[in-house]
């Protein structure tokens, strides 16, 4: 049998439109956190308007009420299409996300009836983002405390002191102030792929193990350029929520830090040292060793006998920019923007390409590239970290399971068209790409584009 595609149109172009004019009016997600036995805040993240202590008392208690009749509430929307969804962290710590609505209005007639349908589909897609920044939520409180302190509350005040320290890692994933950075939504590692990856790995890898350890990796404009063996065996969540902290750490300013973190998967009890050194503005050298060596023998003997003499190929790194892709690879001028995920791997390289005939603006593409993402895998495509999961996480992420099981296949392609441009997603064993291509080009053209850009892109990299 041939390909397997489901085609969306008429439908999906209404709920981008009501989806894009809702962000625009009220697009703030807040986050609250609590102690799961007797409710006390924490902590609360997010719109610069925070919810009054009766409402937030009022989400404990309706999660309260529900466990003590047996049922365990994660999800509801509000009236005005609103989302708020729960989440109880070993059974010590409740997360709590609220995402604003943009009011709704009375709807009638079978154009209503489609308006509701396409805002109930756009719900799901929140839910599935929102269950994600829950889950990244809780993986930085690991990663900055550990699992210990939180598991086992024994001074609230103390660990509402503790958490301040999480605060610029959240904010990150909140605001998502890193654009291009998608790490946080597919849980696959944001790569920058280098003009002269081979001379960067020898020198990731020989830095690594004169500083005592296996985990190494060098970021370039927040994304990973190269990275030992070991490090791309780390949980790819813990690959995210590091290279975050890196991204936090670099902004700080300072040219070298030593800094303890726990794994969340793979030592959530025991912290390591990151050590990080900004080489070049833009540029930072990292490890995760143990107690030695120490930061000033790192920095003054390490980094500049390894990498004191890449610098011109650290340069060279830094030109690739937000393109991602070096410049010997070219893309059809079709395309404004693509994702392509390595499912083995599960890194990804994303960039967007703004065409001057096309009037979306860079900020515009990213979001859309995001939006079809989610739509994508909350219906049609898998999420390969669900086989990895523990089965509380699993209970969570019912909604693309559910809406497959109205297939009698998997679905390998898919596509979106929309006033703004035309989407194409393409699922093979090894691969998932998204574009973004402009709407002048035909939809019986799209497959072709897709599995043209598939091939330029693999061939050309190697990714």
């Amino acid at each position: 049998m041939g390909q397997r595609y489901c085609g969306n149109d008429a439908k999906p172009m209404m709920m981008m439109r009501r989806r894009r004019r809702r962000m625009l009016q009220d697009g703030s997600t807040q986050l609250l956190c609590l102690t799961a036995s007797s409710g006390v805040p924490l902590f609360t993240r997010g719109a610069s308007k925070q919810l009054p202590f009766s409402v937030i008392g009022s989400l404990n208690g309706v999660h309260m009420f529900g466990g003590g009749q047996g049922v365990v509430l994660s999800c509801c929307q509000t009236e005005g299409g609103g989302k708020v969804v729960w989440r109880v962290f070993q059974d010590s710590v409740m997360l709590i996300a609220v995402s604003g609505g943009g009011g709704g209005g009375g709807r009638s007639g079978a154009g209503g009836k489609e308006e509701e349908e396409a805002e109930e589909e756009e719900g799901e897609e929140e839910e599935v983002r929102l269950q994600r920044l829950l889950e990244n939520v809780w993986s930085c409180m690991v990663l900055v405390l550990g699992q210990d302190e939180l598991a086992n509350v024994r001074n609230v005040e103390r660990l509402k002191r503790d958490l301040r320290s999480c605060f610029s890692l959240i904010d990150q994933l909140l605001e998502e102030r890193h654009e291009g950075i998608l790490g946080n939504l597919t849980h696959c590692a944001d790569s920058l792929l280098p003009p002269n990856p081979a001379i960067l790995q020898e020198a990731v890898d020989a830095f690594a193990q004169a500083a005592d350890s296996e985990f190494g990796c060098l970021i370039v404009h927040g994304r990973i350029a190269t990275a030992t063996e070991k490090w791309w065996r780390l949980a790819p969540q813990e690959v995210v929520l590091l290279s975050a902290l890196i991204r936090s750490l670099s902004a700080s300013g300072s040219s070298s830090c030593d800094y303890p973190v726990f794994l969340p998967q793979g030592s959530p009890t025991v912290a390591h040292r990151l050590l990080r050194f900004q080489l070049l503005p833009g540029a930072d050298a990292c490890v995760l060793c143990g107690p030695t060596p120490s930061l000033h023998r790192a920095e003054t003997g390490l980094v500049v006998r390894f990498w004191s003499p890449l610098l011109e190929t650290l340069r060279d790194c830094l030109a690739v920019g937000e393109r991602c892709l070096p410049g010997s690879v070219s893309l059809r001028p079709d395309v404004l923007a693509f994702l392509l995920i390595n499912r083995e791997t599960r890194r990804s390289v994303c960039s967007v390409r703004p065409s001057t005939c096309q009037p979306l603006s860079k900020a515009r593409c990213w979001e859309l590239l995001k939006l079809f993402y989610i739509f994508c895998i909350s219906r049609y495509f898998t999420q390969e970290e669900t086989l990895c999961v523990s089965p509380e996480e699993r209970t969570h992420r019912g909604i693309a399971e559910d809406f497959a099981a109205g297939f009698s296949h998997q679905p390998q392609q898919c596509y979106l068209v929309t006033e703004e441009c035309k989407s194409y997603g393409l699922q093979t064993s090894q691969h998932q790409l998204y574009l973004l291509i402009l709407p002048s080009v035909p939809t019986f053209a799209l497959r072709t584009v897709a599995t043209q850009t598939l091939s330029d892109l693999t061939a050309a990299t190697r990714f």
